[in-house]
């Protein structure tokens, strides 16, 4: 793992984890490089949490590389420009693309994308609102979104019940500190006065970046209400007892009409974790469907994909799991 910082256009940086597979692939030799998985994190998390790094250790296995971005500021370090991160912010991740690009310029690389919770709603936010003849998008060959937000509001309000409240008050006292320390370097930043994320995301998310309020924010970011303009193929993964972002919340009936997109809505795994599923499911099931897109034989890794147990020795078949996705 190799920690990497790329310019952004706004002058700041973004801080990346680069990591590169061991594995190769007859069909990616050194004229063509090996296929390579964006990962983005959820809210107040990095490219360090467990979630990323069990996932991560799959893709590599599998012949991937992998770039996990950092939010600006969760890198451990604060990022120098005015602005954080949010659910609908997908400049970075169009200067992740870039990036990446123009390392192997004038190669056909293939560039996949997966993200959870937040992470998940930015994915869904590019390939929605920008421009489907862009290099950045064309570059994208599919993508896994986990968890994610669709509703921002509803989101924001399951906060306040139940089990969630604890990763509410977590959530809020990483924001309100990282707020204080950039209210150090510019001191006409919103301050915060609430106790809940719906309050941060009015008094400072939305002010922050361009919204006129938390729900102006919700409204333009919110990937339900435009899940219909992604065209590239993807998988959606949501447990039917999340508790951060509601099942009820999913676009069922809208995604039940694109056949480019895979759903899978297990009746158990909470939120991002799926700590109740059969250890290594999530991680398989993503990888065995992102192989589709990229060109990778299936001998790739340790225990070939056609084996329909997971690596771990657990028995789940995620490749029957992706056929029956619909049903």
């Amino acid at each position: 793992m190799q920690r990497m910082q790329i310019p952004t256009p706004d002058g700041d940086q973004l801080d990346l984890e680069w990591m590169e597979t061991s594995q190769r692939n007859p069909e990616f030799d050194g004229h063509h490089p090996p296929p390579v998985v964006i990962l983005l994190h959820g809210l107040e998390g990095n490219a360090n949490r467990y979630y990323i790094r069990r996932l991560a250790e799959m893709l590599l296995q599998d012949g991937f590389d992998v770039a996990a971005l950092h939010f600006r500021s969760c890198s451990g370090r604060m990022n120098q420009a005015r602005r954080f991160y949010h659910s609908g912010e997908t400049e970075d991740l169009s200067t992740l693309i870039r990036w990446i690009l123009n390392q192997t310029p004038g190669l056909d690389r293939p560039i996949l994308l997966a993200g959870f919770s937040l992470g998940a709603s930015v994915i869904l936010n590019f390939l929605a609102k920008s421009n489907p003849a862009s290099p950045e998008v064309k570059a994208v060959q599919a993508f896994a979104a986990i968890s994610a937000p669709f509703d921002l509001k509803a989101g924001s309000e399951a906060m306040n019940r139940g089990f969630a409240k604890i990763y509410q008050l977590r959530f809020l006292r990483s924001l309100e500190k990282k707020l204080l320390e950039k209210r150090a370097r510019y001191t006409d930043l919103p301050e915060f006065r609430g106790n809940t994320l719906y309050e941060f995301d009015d008094q400072v998310t939305a002010p922050l970046h361009g919204f006129e309020s938390a729900e102006d924010y919700y409204h333009q970011c919110s990937s339900g209400k435009f899940i219909d303009r992604i065209h590239t193929p993807g998988l959606i993964l949501h447990s039917k007892e999340d508790p951060i972002c509601p099942f009820e919340t999913v676009p069922v009936r809208e995604l039940a009409d694109m056949p480019h997109l895979k759903t899978v809505f297990p009746q158990k795994g909470g939120h991002v974790g799926f700590w109740s599923m059969p250890a290594g499911w999530q991680e398989e099931l993503v990888s065995q469907y992102l192989k589709r897109f990229a060109g990778l034989h299936t001998s790739i890794g340790p225990q070939a994909n056609t084996n329909p147990t997971a690596r771990n020795g657990n028995p789940i078949n995620p490749k029957q799991t992706l056929n029956h996705a619909r049903t």
